[in-house]
């Protein structure tokens, strides 16, 4: 419990023939300079675990201006179980229920697509010309299409536990905030004073992130699960880089990608007050 201005279908399109035909290096820019952009980050060999394809998966999740596309942002929690399962057994078990959420919103979208909803001129379509989607857009093609959606439908329920699209997004954004703090954390640098381990830091983090929503008996295997993590010096081979600087700038990158994803989410779940769906 707890989930331990629009030119997008052009940029889609080129998404997936990438995921097709991956090169070996991909461009992951941010909007930081448009004109320069900050160096690509390259495949890291022997990895299974990518960071390049983690920030190019959530750059691509951003729509419309406040928007996020739910291919590419399931596609950045494939990779982000790669990193979860990175370290070690005890953590790859809060991956494992990470799976069974991402693989609950594919099956929502693959029954969407294939039910006679899809295909007709029904209160769907209506909740998207509303939106200002177009014909071939989705119900789960993006947060705030599902959401309207499931909406629409009478999918989501405010009192009671259901597999909505919706419930299962939330849970899944609780545990991104827990990621994004653990690896803004693990990116600080301090003027004095010796680097706090990995161990204490993801702790830290789930303290004030995932611990609110889990029960007691989960809270005692997470912290078990922290103190099994690796040293710092993983972090540098995981991401292919030499010293906590280099670390730094790389997860930075990460967290600034990561951090607009779930702001935009989180916003398309105020609006509708789902934050607090059972």
């Amino acid at each position: 419990e707890g989930g331990l201005d629009y030119h997008w279908d052009s940029c889609l399109k080129g998404y997936n023939q990438v995921n097709k035909n991956q090169p070996h290096q991909l461009s992951n820019s941010s909007e930081a300079d448009e004109t320069q952009g900050p160096p690509v980050l390259a495949l890291c060999p022997g990895q299974n675990f990518q960071v390049s394809v983690l920030v190019s998966h959530l750059l691509v999740a951003r729509a419309y201006t406040s928007d996020v596309l739910l291919q590419p942002y399931l596609s950045s929690w494939d990779e982000l179980v790669k990193f979860m399962e990175s370290l070690g057994p005890m953590v790859s078990l809060i991956s494992k229920e990470i799976e069974t959420k991402t693989a609950i919103i594919r099956q929502l979208a693959l029954l969407s697509e294939k039910g006679p909803e899809g295909n007709s001129e029904n209160s769907q379509t209506a909740v998207k010309k509303s939106a200002g989607y177009s014909q071939d857009t989705g119900a789960y093609h993006s947060v705030r299409s599902m959401i309207w959606t499931e909406l629409n439908r009478g999918i989501v329920d405010f009192h009671h536990q259901t597999d909505s699209g919706c419930r299962t997004l939330l849970r899944l954004h609780r545990a991104l905030l827990w990621l994004k703090l653990f690896l803004q954390k693990l990116a600080e640098t301090p003027t004095a004073g010796r680097l706090r381990s990995p161990s204490d830091l993801c702790r830290e983090a789930y303290q004030n992130t995932l611990s609110h929503h889990h029960t007691w008996f989960v809270r005692r295997a997470a912290e078990l699960a922290f103190i099994a993590l690796p040293e710092r010096g993983f972090f540098f081979r995981l991401v292919c880089v030499q010293n906590q600087e280099e670390l730094s700038v790389v997860l930075t990158r990460v967290v600034n990608a990561i951090g607009e994803i779930y702001d935009r989410t989180q916003k398309a779940l105020e609006e509708n007050g789902m934050l607090d769906l059972p």
